[in-house]
């Protein structure tokens, strides 16, 4: 181990824990000064246009049918108006499998600005249940007084009034899931229709209300931290060209608290609005941080950005408008925590480094993506509405009849369409062939459901080629074939 190894495994402590627990292992509870800023209110507007897509999404219908729909219980998905059924689920596992690639292309060039600008867990702890908690309780200082402040009549109305109105989200929140896995419909009779009808439903509703009262009630930042795999794995994804929030230590370094009127060797220090204690050092060697620790106090994770990059970062952006606000205030150029690579940090006072966001890992990513989406529009452009699946009877032979044999068929007709299909009826293309149904299999498919019944096929001794001989088969509605199968028929030796 050499000399800067050393330099790094001595000072790079904070990498051994997190910052939301203590060396006795106790939880360090959160309180991040309220945000502001340009990022801040950029966020917020998202956060808005996201939770009405999110809220609004189970009301939009296409054919009667939702936009989108996840019932894993009746193993029904909606994709945009597209029907997956069971015998669709290679291109639903496509599907997913390319857009878990795509995360880590967008993870390699642009870090983890998923997390902070659109998750869900995010938007609704930083933009709906702090929001609330800001309202009631008072910013972070206010907070701590209340938390250790004995049990009031002050105290317990306000615990009340933000549990309450907490649990009112939750509750929201739940319906609202419930609704893109039963459909909204089945949510509001769950609502509206006795308890005892939907007991099951009912069940479920107050499970997921529970959960997530308890997510951002208590568990908060520690989803982001411990439970979701996204932050582990920006260990391996990203590289020194993703972009992520940085703090340019090279401007910034070495940090220390400037006067009113000071000069430093960065850049030139006009008049501050900061009340901060001189130090007996030259300017020159001072960095632009002034070491207020504002990036901290707003982190809602708790990290100290200025040491890197770490998993706890949801890049968030809050610490860069609390940066800003003091760059200006101080007369300092704004960005001295921004969005950059690491090589742009160093590229920024290096000529030496250069910024290369297409590196070789993008590209060969990039390719396999466009292949996986290439192969994903194929088979969606080559998908049928209907599917037809003919079998042959298990445990069933050959039977000998006038002039040739038959072979006993079961037979399903599966409609992916929200329109029901009618007329259906069989044709068999082979020379010689007929179709007998066995009862009344019905000529209709439902939609999103199937037709089923049993039917035998003759074919006469001159076409069967040899033990098995392939039979090809179409399904016709109202005249018009919707589509074909093949099956073997079974005759003797020849």
């Amino acid at each position: 181990m050499n000399i800067i190894d050393e330099i790094y495994e001595d000072t790079e402590e904070f990498r051994d824990s997190i910052a939301t627990v203590d060396k006795s292992g106790k939880r360090v509870w959160m309180y991040p000064k309220k945000p502001s800023g340009r990022f801040y209110n950029a966020r917020t507007w998202v956060s808005f246009a996201f939770l009405a897509i999110l809220f609004g999404m189970p009301f939009i219908k296409v054919n009667g049918e939702p936009l989108l729909l996840f019932n894993i219980l009746e193993r029904k998905f909606i994709l945009f108006s597209i029907v997956f059924t069971p015998q669709d689920l290679h291109l639903f596992a496509l599907a997913m499998v390319t857009f878990m690639l795509f995360i880590v292309l967008f993870t390699v060039v642009f870090g983890r600005i998923f997390c902070g600008w659109v998750c869900p867990q995010t938007i609704f702890m930083e933009m709906v249940f702090r929001k609330i908690e800001y309202w009631i309780d008072g910013d972070a200082s206010q907070q701590r007084k209340l938390a250790a402040a004995p049990w009031t009549g002050q105290k317990f109305f306000k615990r009340a009034l933000k549990y309450i109105i907490f649990f009112a989200i939750a509750v929201v929140i739940a319906n609202t899931f419930l609704s893109y896995i039963i459909g909204v419909e089945e949510v509001e009779k769950i609502i509206t229709e006795p308890i005892g009808q939907h007991q099951g439903g009912f069940i479920a509703m107050l499970i997921f209300s529970g959960a997530f009262f308890f997510v951002y009630v208590y568990m908060r930042e520690q989803v982001c931290l411990v439970v979701c795999p996204y932050g582990r794995l920006q260990g391996v994804l990203l590289v020194q060209d993703s972009i992520v929030v940085h703090y340019d230590h090279v401007r910034g370094e070495p940090r220390g608290k400037v006067g009113k009127q000071a000069s430093v060797g960065n850049g030139q220090l006009g008049t501050t609005a900061l009340d901060l204690p001189v130090v007996n050092q030259p300017a020159a060697v001072k960095g632009d941080c002034v070491d207020c620790k504002l990036c901290v106090h707003v982190c809602p994770t708790g990290i100290d950005i200025r040491n890197g990059t770490q998993l706890e970062c949801v890049n968030c952006t809050a610490c860069i408008d609390a940066c800003d606000s003091i760059m200006e205030k101080v007369g300092r150029p704004k960005g001295l925590i921004r969005y950059d690579s690491e090589t742009g940090i160093k590229a920024s006072r290096n000529p030496e480094y250069k910024r290369k966001i297409f590196t070789t890992r993008v590209w060969a990513y990039t390719a396999v993506l466009t292949a996986l989406i290439a192969v994903q529009i194929f088979l969606f452009a080559t998908r049928s509405e209907v599917e037809t699946v003919i079998l042959r009877t298990p445990g069933q032979l050959y039977q000998k009849i006038d002039g040739g044999y038959n072979n006993l068929y079961n037979f399903e007709v599966i409609n992916k369409t929200a329109q029901d299909i009618t007329g259906i009826e069989f044709k068999i293309k082979n020379p010689g062939g007929k179709i007998k149904f066995v009862g009344d299999a019905g000529t209709m498919a439902p939609k999103q459901g199937l037709l089923k019944g049993v039917f035998f096929v003759e074919m006469p001794t001159e076409s069967l080629e040899s033990r098995k001989t392939k039979i090809e088969l179409e399904v016709w509605s109202n005249g018009k074939k919707v589509d074909e199968a093949t099956t073997n028929f079974l005759g003797p030796i020849k």
